[in-house]
């Protein structure tokens, strides 16, 4: 099965889906391009472990319909950035739709359109299905329009990581979207979407709770919380749609035919997780550097960590309090790691701090890694441009981590996959 990886970072898809069958996924496209920055660390890195794809480090806005037409990908992957997705009708032509510019999920829509796979696994930040604040589904409800009306169903589930045995509480909604004409598909029309015994709305309840990808890979409680549990029709008209809409999107779904299901679920899994200490390197594999020994910066560490009341000043002089309720003054290592940000290593609130046999420290970029179930030090070398071999700083190590997924999530994804093509 070929695959296309968008928005590839250092390649967390990709390494998912070889992890469940090298034999069978094969990435051939990866493109990766890092806006803001002159130097693409994270592309070069993913060009030092896999030369043999075709890896193009240009905007993915700058990639043409036509070369886009001759990728003949079965499936695209991507993490891809929550952005502004309301559209408006075109100027230029009535018919036609404009998003906003720079939005990345327009070129995820081309990519569709000009390559037709069979099936996408895209994801994203879980605070999608509720943005914006202002009219909350309205973004996520706008991008299920966009792949109906290319003829494509939507399977989606907000998935913690540590919830299914992994070692970080990292939430992300995943998506499993596949053309209508698939034989994946049709095997769905004839089980649910044709069964007429069942009311509408519960018509995909088994297929949620049960038989669908995420039911099967990722275990659920067998009732809504809350009896939250909505069903909404969605139309064609995109523009009506990101004007109007009003409906709401819980955590797990499925939408078939402009139509989506939608079902507040709880995990359901009985192993364990992996705990922050297990993933720990040995003390004397730890360079010096990532223990902390100087005073202020630990007091620093125990400010950030502690509850706070500050009197801060707004730009128009208006005068207000702060508040920060306080958490652990270090990391446990008997939980799942804490969400890793792309700051992680700095001094902030947010970076993991360790107490371990009775030293403070930092977590490592191997460690960092583990937290994402990428291999040890996948992000140590990159290739340059020049074709020589360089080691990467710590620093961007742990911005690339930040900015990953878990990759044993997509392996059970792939696995799933798998079973169906």
């Amino acid at each position: 099965m070929k695959v296309l990886e968008l928005f590839a970072g250092v390649g967390g898809f990709r390494i998912g889906l070889e992890k469940s069958d090298n034999q069978l996924f094969e990435t051939k496209w990866a493109n990766q391009w890092e806006p803001s920055r002159k130097s693409q660390d994270a592309f070069e890195v993913y060009d030092y472990h896999f030369p043999d794809s075709e890896n193009i480090n240009i905007s993915i806005s700058d990639i043409t319909d036509e070369e886009f037409s001759k990728m003949d990908a079965d499936m695209i992957v991507g993490g891809f950035p929550c952005q502004d997705y309301s559209v408006a009708r075109s100027k230029k032509n009535e018919k036609g739709i404009e998003g906003k510019k720079g939005v990345l999920f327009w070129e995820i829509i081309r990519a569709t359109e000009n390559i037709k796979p069979k099936y996408l696994i895209l994801e994203n930040v879980d605070r999608l299905l509720k943005a914006p604040s202002k009219q909350r589904g309205r973004d996520f409800a706008i991008m299920l329009t966009a792949f109906n009306n290319l003829g494509y169903s939507v399977e989606w589930r907000v998935i913690n990581a540590a919830d299914y045995g992994r070692s970080q509480r990292r939430r992300r909604v995943f998506f499993f979207v596949y053309r209508n004409d698939t034989n994946f598909a049709k095997s769905i029309d004839e089980q649910y979407e044709n069964n007429e015994a069942v009311a509408e709305e519960y018509k995909y309840d088994e297929y949620l709770f049960q038989t669908g990808l995420f039911a099967t890979q990722f275990p659920i409680k067998n009732r809504p919380v809350k009896n939250r549990h909505v069903f909404h029709e969605l139309g064609d008209d995109i523009v009506e749609v990101s004007d109007n809409f009003t409906g709401t999107v819980w955590n797990t779904g499925i939408m078939r035919y402009g139509k989506y299901y939608s079902i507040d679920t709880e995990p359901n899994f009985n192993g364990r997780p992996i705990t922050l200490g297990e993933i720990l390197q040995d003390e004397k594999d730890v360079p010096d550097k990532y223990f902390i020994t100087d005073q202020a910066k630990l007091e620093k560490f125990q400010f950030l960590r502690g509850p706070k009341r500050i009197e801060r000043t707004s730009a128009d002089g208006h005068t207000y309090i702060y508040s920060e309720g306080g958490m652990a003054p270090y990391d446990d290592l008997n939980l799942p790691g804490r969400t890793m940000l792309t700051s992680e290593g700095t001094v902030n609130r947010s970076t993991h701090f360790l107490k371990v046999n009775g030293k403070y420290r930092l977590i490592t970029p191997v460690e960092a890694e583990r937290l994402q179930d990428f291999p040890d030090n996948w992000t140590a070398k990159k290739k340059s441009t020049d074709g020589s071999i360089i080691d990467v700083s710590d620093k961007m190590r742990m911005f690339f981590m930040g900015n990953a997924l878990v990759t044993e999530i997509v392996r059970k994804i792939g696995d799933f996959i798998k079973k169906i093509d």
